[in-house]
């Protein structure tokens, strides 16, 4: 392979936002596009100057020329579509989740084990500035002995498009479990999860769900950590709030709690008063190419007005971090972080967490596929 890979944009609306990152990469080129709507294929691809427009993905995946596809199509369409892409040797970026089944999960897994190609969730809070901050700061010793972890992602999903409705919360449920489990380096083993409050009727049919908020404790693998998260998508008065707690023995951190105000460092032993400490995290453009540092900052957000970044504040920097690991995981031939197990494991949390609720708390394991034999390290 040259020194240059060649990426397949699906979907257009949130996955046009990635298009100036790869081509300032050094690495990387854009050298297609896919939309079903043609005209709204033709006024990206005019944008941004891309000859190669496909509105059928058989015939991305028949195209010769590229070396991978990143998917950010809905999210019924996540798991085919990667299925399909590595059937026909493309490697594969695909936003999160990885799928909604168990069963979908573990056909990525095989296919990602037999065909020796690469695969990674597009997740983007493991990417974030604030989770970089901390991992920095736990790997360096600063926050002591972890204790407990905890997350939230309270989203209003009304005017979002329709198959929402469908979605069920801890189906969705990537972007509390993966800060979790990615700070400490592990697995989730098993999970209990409680279903509280109600949907109104017609999100409830439209889903089979009727829970408003979805709780989820996690018993990591190899740790005596617990990690508590929880979700919600409709009928609950919050603002939109993605975030990660670290409680540790020297330090702590936690998410503020209204967005855009300062984060806050809990030091142990100090004055009552003194204790907590407002804190900005530093943004990691450093850790990357000079030509894409740029896009870490929200201003250089190209579909500012998508409500992805309105709600997520431009999801922490991480957008040219995703693709440089992904890019130079191809180029090393490496395995990608997330890599296709690590990213079975974080989805599937959420797909036992939902069995769990049904059965009222029930403890619910984690399929065996998802968790690396103890001599294997994860990739990245």
């Amino acid at each position: 392979m040259s020194d240059t890979v060649q990426v397949a944009m699906i979907g257009l609306g949130f996955g046009a936002e990635f298009i100036p990152i790869y081509q300032s990469h050094p690495n990387a080129n854009v050298a297609a596009v896919c939309r079903r709507n043609e005209t709204e294929l033709n006024a990206v691809a005019d944008q941004f100057g891309i000859e190669k427009r496909y509105t059928s993905y058989d015939d991305v995946l028949a195209d010769k020329d590229i070396d991978f596809v990143h998917i950010n199509s809905p999210i019924p369409d996540h798991a085919w579509m990667s299925l399909k892409a590595l059937d026909a040797g493309k490697h594969v970026m695909c936003t999160v989740p990885m799928a909604t089944t168990i069963e979908e999960c573990r056909q990525i897994v095989e296919k990602v084990q037999t065909t020796g190609l690469k695969y990674m969730m597009a997740e983007t809070v493991v990417y974030s500035r604030e989770f970089l901050f901390i991992k920095e700061l736990c790997e360096k010793g600063e926050l002591g002995k972890i204790q407990h972890v905890a997350a939230s992602h309270p989203q209003d999903m009304d005017g979002w498009p329709d198959y929402w409705e469908r979605m069920i919360p801890m189906h969705y449920a990537t972007h509390v479990v993966s800060p979790c489990l990615g700070l400490l380096d592990d697995f989730a083993e098993y999970v209990s999860c409680f279903g509280s409050g109600t949907v109104r009727e017609d999100i409830a049919k439209k889903s089979g769900n009727q829970f408003a908020v979805e709780s989820c404790h996690i018993k990591l693998r190899d740790s005596d950590l617990t990690a508590h998260v929880w979700r919600c998508l409709y009928d609950v008065a919050r603002q939109y709030r993605e975030s990660f707690d670290v409680y540790g023995t020297k330090k702590s951190f936690e998410w503020t709690l209204v967005e855009n105000e300062p984060h806050v460092i809990h030091t142990a032993k100090k004055p009552e008063p003194e204790i907590p400490e407002k804190i900005e995290a530093p943004d990691y453009a450093h850790l990357l190419p000079e030509s894409i540092r740029r896009f870490t900052l929200p201003q250089e957000i190209h579909d500012a007005d998508h409500l992805s970044f309105l709600q997520g504040g431009g999801h922490g920097g991480s957008h040219p971090h995703l693709i440089h690991e992904f890019v130079t995981s191809i180029l090393t031939d490496r395995d990608p972080w997330p890599n296709a197990l690590t990213s079975a494991n974080w989805t599937s949390v959420g797909i036992c967490a939902h069995e769990s609720a049904l059965k009222g708390g029930e403890i619910v394991r984690l399929p065996e596929f998802t968790l690396p034999t103890r001599t294997v390290m994860n990739g990245g």
